[in-house]
């Protein structure tokens, strides 16, 4: 190795194979979760004052809603957590039986989440063409 050939470094991953590896499902998923426990979190007040719960059940039900967001987010790098994140949107949608504008606000998120969810599996997918393709290609060159 000269002095001008850049030296290899085996912690940094090669950046295709990190482009192959990323996930456009999760990505989009993940930011409607991150979005959805923003929304709910600041809803707590809402279901404390205007559905005259006690502030222990409204703590409890908002943050804790809120917070399986958050986590669910975290979890969506098994197929499991996007399982879990369905079941976040019918929390989020049920919590309109406490507060009834949280149908709208929890049928938007679950639409949003039914679009990211579907679309990223379809983009999924074809990425997976597309790199199959490239890599038949290359070998066919090679």
């Amino acid at each position: 190795m000269t002095a001008t050939e850049p030296t290899p470094h085996p912690e940094v991953p090669d950046p295709e194979a990190r482009e192959r590896g990323r996930s456009p499902r999760r990505g989009m998923c993940a930011a409607v979760l991150s979005l959805e426990a923003i929304v709910v979190g600041l809803s707590t007040p809402v279901l404390i004052v205007i559905a005259d719960l006690s502030l222990g059940v409204g703590l409890t039900v908002g943050l804790g809603l809120a917070l399986a967001c958050v986590l669910v987010a975290g979890m969506l790098r098994a197929e499991w957590g996007y399982a879990l994140g369905w079941a976040v949107q019918a929390g989020a949608v049920a919590l309109g039986l406490v507060v009834p504008q949280m149908f709208f606000l929890g049928g938007v998120f679950a639409a949003l989440w039914a679009t990211a969810y579907f679309l990223g599996k379809r983009i999924e997918a074809e990425r997976a063409a597309a790199w199959a393709a490239y890599d038949a290609e290359r070998a066919a060159g090679a």
